[in-house]
């Protein structure tokens, strides 16, 4: 039986592959916490967990009408980003992939109500959400790493659906994986002229009080192992127009239990801005006992039917 074996909520943006000095000045002549912090992920983390498969839960793999999961045996390139190549340039990357893994999550998408699509086009495109963190986490370590998509047509409900049958797939296989959500919390840049204004990575520059205010909100949330209130405030969490819906976070949720996940996070990283945006990195470990499983809504019909009829 496979399982979740640890998770976290990750910062991927465009600066911490920006030279030293280039981050040192842009924020104020000090170095951004992300970048630390996810040398000490590795250290504390990569390098120390009993591990088969990274999963990335990749906000900026846009698809549109199904999730896709990368299901090469093997990956490998130069990356270079159409969004920012001047900070993100001909970025070497090569890691195993786990086809096994990614064709048994399609085989729980029609059971929740989704569709997942493992695609092992050896051309297909490869985004900065997962090669940025396999920079700092994977390289020297010879793991499996598999990518996520989100649905850009997707709702809360799908993502959630999507990350079920994820979690399914892990169950049934003889797979421990790490999730890994990569993404930001609110996501509100700046305008053109006004963004260079507001490269410091003090949270003052977020885009707004009520974006901070929501994002420090859900991190304490993570911090107390509180899952079910940061579903169960999602609608409010949508005004402050959190990254791709907050398809990562949500996903991960999905694969590790919902309502039913108390796993308490740890900081990885101080709560930081990138022009306008909220950023943070924060890892939970497993708790005792294990994540609890994705919801069977399939068995919780079958229940009700029975309770009603007895």
């Amino acid at each position: 039986m496979g399982k979740v074996v640890g998770a976290a909520v990750l910062a991927h943006v465009p600066t911490i592959m920006l030279p030293q000095d280039v981050r040192y000045d842009i924020n104020e002549g000090r170095e951004i916490s992300l970048v630390p912090g996810l040398k000490r992920f590795r250290e504390e983390v990569m390098e120390t967990l009993d591990y088969d498969t990274v999963v990335v839960l990749d906000s900026h793999w846009a698809t549109t009408v199904e999730f896709v999961i990368s299901a090469q045996a093997e990956r490998s390139g130069l990356f270079t980003s159409e969004e920012l190549p001047r900070g993100m340039s001909q970025i070497p990357y090569a890691f195993r992939g786990d086809p096994e893994l990614a064709n048994a999550v399609a085989d729980y998408d029609e059971k929740n109500g989704t569709w997942v699509t493992p695609i092992s086009d050896p051309h297909l495109p490869i985004f900065y959400a997962t090669v940025n963190l396999w920079h700092y986490l994977g390289r020297g370590l010879d793991k499996r790493w598999v990518s996520l998509s989100v649905c850009q047509t997707a709702t809360t409900e799908d993502f959630l659906r999507a990350g079920r049958a994820l979690g399914e797939a892990i169950r049934d296989s003889d797979r421990k994986v790490l999730l890994l959500a990569s993404g930001a919390l609110s996501h509100t840049f700046y305008t053109l002229r006004e963004l260079r204004k507001h490269e410091s990575s003090d949270p003052s520059h977020i885009f707004s009080p009520e974006a901070r205010a929501a994002d420090l909100e859900r991190i304490e949330w993570m911090k107390a192992g509180d899952h079910a209130r940061i579903l169960a405030t999602m609608p409010e969490f949508k005004k402050v127009k959190p990254e791709a819906n907050f398809s990562h976070w949500l996903q991960m949720a999905g694969a590790t239990g919902e309502e039913a996940n108390t796993a308490r996070g740890v900081l990885y990283s101080e709560y930081e801005n990138s022009i306008g945006t909220g950023q943070v990195h924060v890892y939970f470990p497993e708790p005792e006992g294990g994540f609890p499983l994705p919801k069977d809504l399939t068995l919780s019909r079958d229940d009700s039917v029975e309770a009603g009829a007895a």
